[in-house]
């Protein structure tokens, strides 16, 4: 490198590290995007340059629905084999968010000692990311409807994924979820080594497919496709009684592993990050002990203790997400006499300012088995709205819809109604669980 190189390097990587001490010493957060969009200004190759670094290979955890449980999972698996990792961990999986977390780890000349990089990454930006970096790994969790107002269709993404990962060196390993007939075509059709996981465990099959489902048609040759069952939204075990596409053999079988967190979707979570420890030759017995003592992301299944009560946050930031958070809660909350939810609904860039996607998502289900709603947020009345369209519905059941904008009074009043010996559930859009977590533990993200 160039001495005048160097020096940018230097100056930009130095103020990266002098903001980050600013913002966490001022406590407005844990400064995971600003210095990135700083530094990126002052050396606009810093990105690609931090990546070369990495000793033994990059990993990018992509997917609409969950990138950060199962990175953390994955990069908890690789710490406790004595690996050195980079992650964000705070979930800023945007440019700036990918250059503050691997800036975090680098000293002040803008050397960079890690093993691995695992990275999760905004599905729509996958393309640009792959023009800075060669990764070792891609994981592809799935693809659903999410923030329509900005990243359109589902199989726009997949073609643009496909487009972009063509480009990259035949050896890089691709593993993807078999179950999504999106990602499964995808895997079929690259020349990079793909292996696949998913489930294949039929007592799961949800009984019908759900209002909320996007890809149930072919794409090869877009006739319907024959589900034998579905896991969640399209995900589950299927073919095509036209062309012949079927789903993906999948390299683990997924009754073997257990789970640690709660959902459906977590079970995928668990398996995907699994998979990839196996391709990097972490052996099974050492993963499964790491699944048995996981804690979960902060607000994805997050369990807090508040003024003696105890607290799950569940984000739910598109019909799939909540259909399942709600799919997970309604399981628990069978076993309790009072349960109290309380919806939160945002509307800004980080969430989608589209939040038309909550009239697909099946909340009569939860409020048929009774309890205190609670409804706050931004969109306050939006969501209200649906759970009293909901409840007309559901008239013979026993259920309170209480509605508070202020998220402050909301959450206390939640509590208060939280008996010791149950679970205050939360249900957060994205933007909205920072501010959860905000009130609850006195810390917010930027």
């Amino acid at each position: 490198m160039k001495i005048l190189d160097r020096i940018r390097l230097s100056l930009a990587v130095g103020i990266a590290k002098i903001v980050t001490s600013a913002v966490r010493s001022l406590k407005l957060g844990a400064a995971s995007v600003l210095p990135g969009s700083i530094s990126r200004r002052l050396h606009p190759r810093l990105l690609p340059l931090l990546f070369e670094q990495v000793k033994q290979g990059v990993i990018l955890v992509v997917g609409t629905n969950g990138k950060t449980t199962t990175s953390l999972l994955l990069k908890t698996i690789l710490e406790n084999q004595g690996y050195k990792v980079t992650h964000n961990a705070s979930g800023a999986n945007l440019l700036n968010g990918l250059t503050a977390a691997l800036l975090a780890d680098a000293d002040i000349t803008g050397n960079l000692d890690s093993d691995y990089a695992i990275l999760e990454v905004d599905e729509n930006v996958l393309p640009l990311v792959l023009q800075d970096c060669q990764p070792q790994y891609i994981l592809g969790l799935n693809l659903f409807r999410d923030q329509l107002d900005r990243y359109g269709e589902v199989d726009t993404i997949a073609q643009r994924w496909g487009n972009a990962i063509k480009s990259l060196p035949k050896d890089t390993r691709i593993i993807l979820n078999a179950d999504d007939p999106t990602l499964a075509y995808l895997g079929q059709n690259l020349e990079q080594k793909v292996a696949f996981f998913g489930l294949n465990e039929p007592e799961l099959y949800l009984e019908a497919i759900p209002h909320a489902v996007d890809s149930i048609y072919c794409p090869s040759c877009g006739h319907l496709l024959d589900y034998q069952g579905v896991y969640l939204s399209h995900l589950g075990d299927y073919k095509c009684p036209s062309c012949g596409f079927a789903k993906s053999e999948t390299a683990i079988n997924s009754q073997e592993w257990s789970q640690i967190l709660i959902g459906v979707y977590n079970k995928y979570n668990t398996i995907a990050a699994g998979l990839l420890a196996l391709e990097i030759g972490i052996k099974q017995e050492l993963i499964f002990e790491t699944i048995k003592n996981f804690k979960a992301a902060f607000g994805r299944a997050e369990e807090l203790t508040v003024d003696n009560k105890h607290i799950r946050i569940l984000l739910s930031k598109n019909p799939v997400g909540m259909n399942e958070t709600i799919r997970a809660v309604k399981d628990i909350q069978q076993r309790e006499t009072a349960p109290v939810t309380l919806f939160v609904l945002n509307d800004r860039i980080p969430d989608g300012t589209d939040v038309s996607w909550i009239w697909d998502v099946d909340t009569e289900k939860l409020l048929q088995q009774g309890g205190t709603f609670i409804v706050s947020g931004d969109r306050t009345y939006d969501m209200a709205l649906r759970l009293q369209y909901s409840g007309e519905s559901l008239a013979e059941f026993n259920f309170k819809l209480i509605v508070e904008a202020d998220l402050s009074k909301a959450l206390n009043h939640a509590l208060s109604l939280t008996a010791v010996e149950e679970t205050l559930h939360i249900l957060p859009t994205y933007s909205a669980m920072l501010e959860v977590r905000e009130i609850l533990v006195g810390r917010k993200i930027l």
